[in-house]
C-alpha cells in the first residue's frame, strides 16, 4: 500500500527523533534524563499544537480572506468602471422614488462605519420602482450587449465564488441583457412584457445599489483615494464634478 506524502513524514521525523535520542543515550548513558525531558517534551506538546495549529493558523487564515476581499474589490472596482456606475445613474434617473435614495446618498464622504451599516439596512426595504415608459430599452439594450463578453469574464472569475451577492448582481445583469438581446423588436411591447422587463430591471437595480453601497464602504475605510474619484462620480448626486474643486466652485459649474 502506497503511503502519502503526509505518513512518509511522519515516518521520518520519529525515526529521526529516535535516532536523536539513541545517539544521546550513547553519549550520555544517562537514561533517566533523556525520559523526563520526553516526557517534559510531550507535556509541551498541547500548547505547541495549541499556539501553532489554531492561532498561527487562524491568523494566516484571516490575512488570507483579507488578500481575497482586496482582490475582490479590484473585481468590484472594474465591474462599476465599465458598467455599474453607467447602469446606476441611468436607472436612479428614471426612479421616481429617487429623492428618498439620493438624499441620503450624496454626503457620503463623511460617513463613519455604523452610519454605512445603518443606511445599508435602510435600503433594504426601499422601494426600487422604474418607470419603464421612460426608459429608451433600445439604449439600454445596446450598452448591456456591448458589455456582455466583460460579464462573462466576470462571472468566471474564481473570486466570485466568495461573494454570493455580487455574483447575483452580475446574474441579475447577465439575465437582463439576455431578455432584451432575444426580442427583436423593442418597440410596441405590450404592457405585460413591459412589466415583466421592469421586474428584471427593478432586481438589478436592488442589486445594484446594495453592492454599490458595500463598494464605496470598503472603499471609505482602505482605499481613501478610490474613495475620492467615487464621490467625484457619484451617480446619486447631480451636482457632482470629477475636477477637484471647492464645493461652492462645483455648485456653480452645475
Amino acid at each position: 500500500m502506497k503511503l502519502s506524502w503526509e505518513a512518509r513524514l511522519g515516518i521520518i521525523l520519529v525515526l529521526l527523533s529516535i535516532t536523536i535520542y539513541s545517539i544521546k543515550y550513547m553519549i550520555n548513558g544517562d537514561a533517566e534524563n533523556i525520559f523526563n525531558y520526553v516526557f517534559n517534551s510531550l507535556g509541551y506538546l498541547p500548547l505547541n499544537v495549541l499556539l501553532v495549529t489554531i492561532i498561527l493558523n487562524r491568523l494566516l487564515a484571516n490575512r488570507a480572506r483579507q488578500n481575497k476581499m482586496e482582490k475582490m474589490n479590484i473585481v468590484v472596482g472594474v465591474f462599476f468602471s465599465e458598467i455599474g456606475t453607467w447602469l446606476l445613474t441611468y436607472l436612479s434617473d428614471n426612479d421616481p422614488n429617487l429623492c428618498k435614495l439620493s438624499g441620503d446618498l450624496v454626503k457620503i464622504d463623511r460617513w463613519s462605519e455604523e452610519e454605512f451599516v445603518r443606511v445599508q439596512d435602510k435600503f433594504k426595504s426601499h422601494n426600487y420602482s422604474i418607470d419603464i415608459k421612460k426608459i429608451d430599452i433600445k439604449v439600454l439594450s445596446t450598452f448591456l450587449s456591448s458589455k456582455r463578453d466583460f460579464s462573462l469574464r466576470l462571472l468566471e472569475n474564481p473570486l466570485l465564488l466568495e461573494n454570493e451577492s455580487f455574483t447575483n448582481l452580475l446574474r441579475s445583469v447577465f439575465h437582463l441583457t439576455e431578455e432584451l438581446e432575444h426580442r427583436r423588436d423593442l418597440q410596441g411591447l405590450p404592457d405585460s412584457d413591459y412589466r415583466h422587463l421592469a421586474g428584471d430591471i427593478e432586481r438589478v437595480y436592488f442589486l445594484l445599489v446594495m453592492e454599490w453601497m458595500a463598494y464605496m464602504r470598503s472603499l471609505n475605510s482602505n482605499y481613501p483615494y478610490l474613495f475620492s474619484l467615487a464621490m467625484r462620480t457619484n451617480p446619486f448626486d447631480k451636482n457632482a464634478c470629477v475636477t477637484v474643486r471647492s464645493p461652492e466652485a462645483c455648485a456653480e459649474i452645475t
